[in-house]
C-alpha cells in the first residue's frame, strides 16, 4: 500500500517550497472551487484545492505532482483552515500523493477481482521496468503504487497511471500502454482488449441481446 506519512520537513524542502504560491489561471480555478459555497464555508473547497496545489507542482517538477508540507500550509492559509485539517485530509484520501513521484504514477488494484485476474503478473511486469512500490525509477518515468478498488472489477485487472483507467490488462497489454507512455505518446484508455468498448463481456452479450442496437422493451415478453 502506498505510505500515507508527510515527507520530511527538510531546509531543503522549505528552499524548494516554502514560496509556493497559485499562479493566476489556478487562482481562478482555486476562487471558482470556493464561490459554490455559502459564506463561511470555504473550507468545503479543500479537496478541490490540493488537487489543484498538486497538479501545479507537478507542472512544475514534470512529474504527476505531490504535496509537500509548504504547499499544505499554503492551501490551508488560503482557506482559513488550521494546518492539520488539512494534513487530515491529505493523508485519507490516496488521490494525493504525499511524497515525490515520477512522471507516470502507476496505481496497480491488488483487490480480489484483479488478484484472480492476474494483478500479481501486473505487479511483477512493473517491478521488471524498473519500478519500486512507493519509490521513483531511476529514470523518472514511474512510481508504482499497490491500492485497493478502484471499481472496475467486470473489467479486471486494471491500472491507474495518471488520470486515466486502463482496464482488462495482461502482461502484454500494459507493456503496450507503458511503452507509448515512455515514448510521450497517448494510448487508448479504458479497457484494452480488441473489439470490447466498455464493460461488455467478451465475446458479446449473452443476454438482453436485442438492447445492443436498440433500446428494446422487454417487458411484454416477461
Amino acid at each position: 500500500m502506498a505510505d500515507r506519512h508527510l515527507a520530511p520537513d527538510t531546509p531543503e524542502l522549505r528552499a524548494r517550497w516554502g514560496g509556493f504560491e497559485f499562479t493566476p489561471e489556478v487562482k481562478a480555478k482555486a476562487d471558482w472551487h470556493i464561490a459554490k459555497y455559502p459564506e463561511g464555508r470555504q473550507r468545503s473547497a479543500v479537496m478541490p484545492l490540493l488537487d489543484l496545489a498538486q497538479r501545479q507542482v507537478g507542472e512544475e517538477t514534470g512529474t504527476q505532482g505531490w504535496l509537500p508540507l509548504p504547499v499544505i500550509e499554503y492551501v490551508a492559509k488560503y482557506l482559513d483552515m488550521p494546518v492539520i485539517r488539512v494534513v487530515e485530509v491529505a493523508t485519507f484520501y490516496f488521490m494525493y500523493n504525499l511524497v515525490p513521484v515520477g512522471k507516470y504514477h502507476v496505481q496497480v488494484c491488488g483487490t480480489t477481482p484483479c488478484m484472480l485476474r492476474g494483478s500479481d503478473d501486473i505487479i511483477a511486469a512493473c517491478k521488471k521496468r524498473g519500478m519500486v512500490k512507493g519509490g521513483v525509477s531511476e529514470d523518472g518515468l514511474w512510481t508504482l503504487t499497490e491500492v485497493e478498488c478502484m471499481g472496475n472489477c467486470a473489467t479486471a485487472p486494471m491500472v491507474q497511471i495518471n488520470d486515466d483507467n486502463y482496464e482488462d490488462l495482461t502482461v502484454e497489454r500494459l507493456d503496450a500502454v507503458l511503452d507509448a507512455l515512455a515514448k510521450g505518446e497517448t494510448p487508448k484508455a479504458g479497457t484494452q482488449e480488441p473489439g470490447k468498448h466498455t464493460s461488455e463481456p467478451s465475446g458479446g452479450p449473452t443476454t438482453l441481446k436485442e438492447m445492443v442496437s436498440a433500446n428494446h422493451d422487454y417487458r411484454k415478453e416477461w
